[in-house]
């Protein structure tokens, strides 16, 4: 075993969590383990991965060939579809979860579930699973390598880790067992190709994927881009509101002056409690001196005349826009690009407002990484100090490209998110609504005298 792995093995904890780059021991260490727990005392281990066609594509092999280095042959029983231990009864169970998934709900007295290549492991399978894992002190064994790092293993596992997991990150400068061929084919990656080697060798998850409208790399140089830049903060202060469409939805603000968003933040609000939101919602853009953009859309319809009565009580002036995501592009008669008007290549005024912080955070890059200059007012810079910071990136780094059968582009539906798993975006969308152009005049911010009011 490797020594370097010997505290994560040894720590009591439910979840222990390792990842990192190839060749760096992880499955082979996590066999061993296995094994020399197996021949000690009596476990049920439950060796699951995402796609499983035959046993050879598990760690069944890995287990035989750890068994036999230890030289416990005689202590093993190597059956077609699992493994036993003849001294102890201890048993290793194999299964695919992509297809096995409502077998192992009924699987009963797991101790230890362990999850090989867990990069390709969903919310939705990790909720059928955790909670069958209910044995007293059962634990749960994680391990992969990190493919992108809006992954729900990666983020789930390493950047926001259940409490009191082990999260231990491995690479092949750790392994004692490595051979000088790997070594030299490291190497040569290395000096080829820093960013694939540190994918691939280091465990770091690869920020972009060409499937998204806004890349994570463009968002990490959004972060303090304003001092980066020596750019000072100058203009109007705007929030913008994604208002909960359900029980199971949150609210969401994103709030800031100019360029900069400093303030991010997400809340339930229980049924009916819409007015509450929005006097919430009010009372930030009374603090700040800012305008708000707010989600205008089902539940969000009446949100505007709650915005007008308390500016009414209060004898305030707050504009208030609305912004309607089906709506029609702006400016839709310009250009968006050299022959191409607004109108002719977005769906509607969502997908116009998600390119256009785009391009934004994609210039923002530019100047920040590769010394383009460029007008300050056109970037974006993101404060390092805004609580959820991962989670925004995260959010806005997540949602696809698609197109209209029409042919122009729009944002990827939350339906559609849904069935890959991922939540609604609500701090993206207040996000997106804080920099998006204005369809409208803003609705009436002035108050009634009590003459009015008779």
């Amino acid at each position: 075993m490797n020594p370097a792995l010997r505290d994560v093995w040894n720590r009591p904890s439910r979840f222990k969590i390792i990842y990192g780059g190839r060749d760096s021991s992880k499955s082979w260490d996590a066999a061993a383990n296995a094994i020399r727990v197996a021949q000690s005392v009596k476990v049920r281990v439950l060796c699951t991965r995402m796609f499983q066609n035959k046993l050879a594509e598990s760690v069944y092999n890995l287990l035989i060939v750890q068994i036999e280095r230890f030289g416990l042959s005689d202590r093993f029983e190597i059956l077609r579809d699992k493994i036993t231990c003849t001294t102890t009864g201890s048993e290793f169970l194999f299964y695919g979860l992509a297809r096995n998934i409502d077998e192992i709900k009924s699987l009963e007295g797991i101790d230890i579930l362990w999850i090989e290549e867990a990069h390709a492991l969903t919310s939705a399978m990790f909720g059928i699973l955790e909670p069958t894992i209910r044995k007293e002190g059962s634990e749960i064994w994680i391990v992969f390598n990190p493919r992108l790092s809006n992954d729900f293993a990666y983020q789930h596992f390493v950047v926001s880790p259940p409490a009191g997991a082990v999260v231990r990150l491995i690479n092949y400068t750790e392994n004692p067992f490595i051979s000088q061929t790997s070594l030299d084919t490291i190497i040569a990656l290395k000096e080829s190709d820093y960013d694939e080697y540190a994918h691939r060798y280091l465990g770091q998850p690869r920020s972009d994927s060409d499937k998204t409208i806004i890349k994570r790399s463009w968002l990490d140089a959004a972060v303090d881009a304003h001092i980066k830049l020596g750019i000072p903060i100058e203009g109007s202060t705007r929030i913008g509101y994604d208002i909960a469409d359900d029980g199971k939805d949150l609210n969401a603000i994103a709030c800031g002056k100019g360029i900069l968003t400093d303030y991010v933040e997400e809340w339930k609000g229980g049924e009916n409690e819409l007015l509450k939101s929005c006097s919430r919602v009010y009372m930030r853009a009374e603090k700040m001196g800012a305008e708000i953009d707010y989600d205008s859309i089902g539940v969000g319809a009446s949100a505007g005349a709650k915005f007008d009565e308390l500016n009414t009580e209060r004898r305030k002036s707050i504009k208030f826009y609305k912004f309607n995501a089906g709506g029609r592009v702006v400016n839709s008669d310009k250009e968006y690009m050299p022959g191409v008007l607004n109108q002719d290549h977005f769906e509607n005024i969502k997908a116009q407002s998600w390119w256009i912080v785009a391009d934004r955070l994609r210039m923002t890059y530019e100047a920040v990484v590769n010394g383009i200059k460029v007008n300050p007012s056109e970037i974006i810079s993101i404060s390092s100090d805004c609580d959820n910071l991962e989670r925004l990136i995260t959010e806005l780094s997540t949602p696809y490209r698609d197109f209209s059968p029409a042919g122009k582009v729009k944002v990827e539906s939350k339906k559609d998110l849904a069935k890959r798993d991922v939540k609604s975006p609500n701090m993206a969308d207040a996000f997106i609504m804080r920099y998006a152009p204005r369809a409208t005049q803003p609705q009436p911010a002035v108050f009634m005298t009590s003459r009015h009011r008779r």
